[in-house]
């Protein structure tokens, strides 16, 4: 094990590493590409000047880390947040070379994000951050090169101000440079409820495989942003669960017979958070995790499911929304508990999958329809998760487990074809 991975023990970027030495001791994978697999292969870093709306000038850092790209193009989002740290990009640029792979599509892993609150800044000061933050980073950007897509605190204008700007620096429109856009320049349909989708398909298929009843299932989400919220009203309108909890930064509400999402996210965009929604009793956040449920989703940041608060939880499945929200101890009290885990490189990879679409939209000129788009997410979401499913009983491994088998061997095997350019 390598310096750098003990000083930095209990990461996330340690936690991945240790799944792809697990998963390569198991596959049998050359020394030499899993050294690979645990590098990132470009790493940018840059420090920039935004123009503020009380004419200050401040100094804002942001970075966009390719991790590989032997499969195909890089692909990930950015996102807007005060935590924002290198190592964290890098780990969630590994997470995306591994979701590509484990759901088969012609992607590479990239991230990116800007250290900034942009709670606290004007719509015009997010937008001088985001154009000149695109101007930085469009030496690694391109629709054939690296696609980003929206992640924390960013969302398709965002995505549509970098279209713009890497368009203006080209002197053409190339809206495949970014997915998650507006659909009047390029979006795909959709785009916008995918990843909740994706996680909604495959908790309809562990639910089944498990045999749970998944209409009147009983279901608490952590995190009521995009993912958190789609999830839940797509659970509930269209596979009948009861959404019993829900919880932000702000706190936690729970109702024993089921929440009115439309209601709450009416709540929600008004308050800024779900507490003290008058038609549910309100908790702190953390009282998320003791609310009695059948399936728990966190689909709010990583690091959520640690030891502690996995020992709370009392559910059948965890069904990750989030990216790397379990961590390494969390995992271990889970599989003691008996507690099922469909890890995040598979079920939350449905805002991959039609990110991919909205990307071979844009190259075709040729878009589909809303029906189309979720049936082909749903053929693939199912079809990765049996796949898991298989080399989870074959290598008698977790889903986790089976999920960084499949992706690591897909991703080691395009390296051994391709071979190592001199």
């Amino acid at each position: 094990m390598s310096q750098y991975l003990t000083q930095n023990n209990g990461s996330l970027l340690f936690s991945i590493r240790q799944e792809i030495d697990k998963a390569c001791s198991i596959l049998k994978v050359e020394n030499h590409i899993a050294e690979i697999l645990k590098h990132c292969q470009r790493e940018l870093v840059v420090s920039f000047p935004v123009k503020m709306s009380n004419n200050e000038i401040r100094i804002f850092k942001g970075y966009r880390v390719h991790h590989n790209i032997t499969r195909g193009p890089a692909k990930g989002g950015i996102r807007y947040h005060p935590d924002v740290d290198l190592d964290e990009i890098k780990a969630l640029a590994m997470l995306m070379t591994f979701k590509c792979a484990v759901v088969n599509i012609p992607f590479g892993g990239a991230k990116g994000g800007v250290v900034c609150d942009p709670s606290h800044m004007t719509i015009q000061e997010i937008e001088n951050l985001t154009r000149r933050f695109a101007s930085e980073i469009s030496i690694l950007i391109g629709p054939e090169v690296d696609i980003p897509a929206p992640d924390i605190n960013t969302n398709p204008q965002i995505m549509a101000w970098i279209m713009d700007t890497y368009s203006m620096n080209k002197g053409h429109s190339v809206l495949s440079v970014v997915t998650g856009k507006p659909l009047i320049i390029g979006g795909s349909q959709g785009r916008a409820d995918a990843t909740g989708r994706g996680v909604a398909y495959i908790t309809s298929s562990i639910t089944q495989e498990l045999g749970i009843s998944l209409a009147r299932s009983r279901v608490a989400v952590q995190g009521f942003g995009n993912v958190g919220f789609s999830t839940a009203r797509i659970l509930k309108e269209e596979f009948g669960c009861q959404i019993i909890g829900v919880a932000d930064v702000g706190g936690a509400v729970y109702h024993p017979s089921g929440l009115d999402i439309i209601q709450l996210k009416r709540y929600e965009q008004e308050r800024k958070t779900v507490f003290d929604y008058p038609e549910a009793e309100s908790y702190p956040r953390e009282d998320i995790f003791r609310f009695p449920c059948d399936i728990f989703i966190p689909a709010a940041i990583e690091n959520q499911i640690t030891a502690e608060t996995a020992r709370l939880l009392n559910c059948q499945v965890v069904i990750e929304g989030a990216n790397g929200p379990t961590t390494p101890g969390g995992d271990v009290v889970l599989t003691e508990k008996g507690i099922k885990v469909v890890p995040d490189i598979l079920a939350n990879a449905g805002g991959v999958v039609v990110s991919y679409f909205e990307w071979v939209q844009g190259i075709q000129s040729y878009f589909w329809s809303e029906r189309e788009v979720n049936q082909r997410l749903k053929e693939i979401m199912e079809s990765s998760f049996y796949q898991v499913l298989d080399c989870s009983q074959k290598y008698k491994v977790s889903l986790r487990e089976a999920a960084f088998l499949i992706a690591i061997s897909r991703v080691a095997e395009a390296t051994r074809v391709r071979g190592i350019y001199p």
